[in-house]
């Protein structure tokens, strides 16, 4: 009898196992929390992880006239690290007017510090120039000019950036090209050394379409980042009002990036004004990774307001802002849109269903997975509005808007103020019920109800069941 009985106890065993729910692992990729704005008052800015586990911070400067550095140990500390000027414009003669758009890198052993710069007797001869320090710490002074960065054209040019792919050390910026009716394309070349181009200049992009020319011709601020075996190539956009947004270009890391048919670009911009957030004119970006390195984090500047009176490079108030970057199922990066200023935004994974996401279509709450439009699927923590020690999750793209019990089901509904509203969008938020290092939802109108899914809606109900509690827990990301 006793094979008998380990048969039965193994049959029990196999038919348990079958109505557990899949355990998801803790993602890969957790959410980040920032706050936006980063830094006022400052552009094209660029923020560099060293290994020396700190964050370097450059950007633009509204007086056009200096180069400045922050450091810290978190992207949300360089928000109040002091700030050092590293380099002053010349009083006369080349470089001595339109300081712009300063990045800094790690090359060899030494620091280098890339930006553009006019003349004082023509503030628009714009050319790129670059720094050197060999100090082990770059707030700290001794920085030489290694001068100008010789392109083949003696044209306008501004915004290098420099990065290896493949073993390869490559610069790219953007240039006029007096042959061509635009104001600036961009353009990419192998290095000899940090600051010398080596061979002939190849031209990626020249804006055509109507987001690239509105205002000006202009594609320039190109910034690279690499991913599954892919480099993507993005770049900022038209005039530098609300029309400014960023295109990206994509290539095989094993292609020659010197060849212009080995990239690909996209027919629509990629990052753009977005009124329901308030958030004008997003671009010249750069990427840098989270604190635990397992994000990637895209840096960029724009504006809380749309209308610009006179000149937009007269206007002081660019930011510099930060929001997680997000990769689709097939690779490519999904920029999502500029978040409201606040808290960031972030996702929610199934527990039981990690590649689906909370997401509203047509403002009823559903999970669903590879959801080209981000932003329907990203919601922030912000105070209850209801009850002591609750939250409530805003929505993303519909700020004001929240997820909300109506009737046993979850909806992202617009507050509409009234207590009833402002009760079904509280919650208790707890550690997960299946996963205590993911988290639970428990309604503050409804003790012991929690939020969960359901055929893949979403619905606030009891939960006591292992699979019940498993519908009812979430990881961020």
């Amino acid at each position: 009898m006793l094979p008998t009985a380990l048969t039965a106890v193994a049959v029990l065993a196999a038919a348990q196992l079958l109505v557990v729910p899949a355990q998801a692992a803790t993602p890969a990729s957790p959410a980040v929390s920032y706050a936006n704005p980063l830094v006022n008052q400052r552009a094209d800015a660029q923020i560099y992880k060293h290994t020396d586990g700190s964050y370097y911070f450059t950007a633009t400067a509204p007086e056009y006239d200096r180069i400045i550095l922050r450091r810290a140990t978190t992207i949300r500390g360089l928000s109040t690290a002091p700030e050092t000027v590293i380099w002053t414009k010349h009083a006369t003669g080349e470089m001595g007017a339109h300081i712009w758009a300063p990045e800094i890198h790690f090359i060899d052993g030494k620091w280098y510090v890339y930006f553009a710069a006019g003349s004082t007797t023509d503030v628009w001869k714009i050319r790129m120039y670059v720094l050197e320090s060999s100090a082990a710490n770059p707030l700290g002074g001794g920085w030489t000019e290694k001068g100008k960065i010789a392109t083949p054209m003696d044209s306008f040019a501004l915004d290098a950036t420099t990065f290896v792919v493949g073993g390869t050390r490559y610069l790219s910026w953007a240039q006029q090209d007096p042959a061509i009716a635009t104001n600036s394309n961009v353009y990419v070349a192998k290095m000899s050394n940090p600051w010398t181009i080596s061979g002939t200049p190849t031209r990626l992009t020249v804006p055509t379409y109507g987001w690239e020319t509105a205002g000006f011709k202009v594609n320039e601020g190109p910034a690279l980042i690499q991913r599954g075996g892919m480099v993507f190539l993005s770049y900022s956009a038209s005039a530098t009002d609300s029309n400014y947004c960023l295109g990206l270009l994509s290539a095989s890391a094993t292609s020659d990036l010197l060849n212009p048919t080995s990239w690909t670009k996209s027919p629509r911009p990629v990052f753009t004004s977005n009124t329901a957030t308030g958030q004008y004119g997003p671009g010249h970006n750069q990427f840098t990774t989270s604190e635990d390195g397992k994000s990637d984090i895209l840096v960029y500047h724009d504006r809380n307001y749309k209308d610009i009176t006179g000149d937009p490079l007269d206007d002081p108030n660019r930011r510099t802002r930060v929001q997680k970057l997000y990769w689709n199922s097939d690779g490519t990066p999904n920029f999502g849109i500029p978040v409201a200023d606040g808290a960031t935004p972030f996702r929610l994974s199934s527990y039981n269903y990690p590649d689906r996401y909370i997401r509203h279509w047509e403002y009823r709450a559903r999970l669903e997975a590879d959801m080209a439009n981000l932003a329907d699927s990203q919601f922030r923590t912000v105070t209850g509005l209801s009850g002591s020690g609750t939250v409530s999750l805003e929505s993303a793209n519909f700020p004001g808007y929240y997820l909300r019990s109506r009737n046993g089901e979850a909806w992202v509904e617009k507050n509409d103020g009234t207590t009833a509203f402002k009760d079904s969008a509280s919650f208790h938020q707890r550690a997960g019920l299946a996963d205590p290092a993911g988290v639970s939802y428990e309604s503050y109108s409804d003790p012991g109800q929690y939020l969960r899914h359901y055929d893949f809606l979403l619905h606030v109900q009891p939960v006591s069941t292992t699979l019940a509690k498993a519908d009812a827990t979430f990881h961020r990301q």
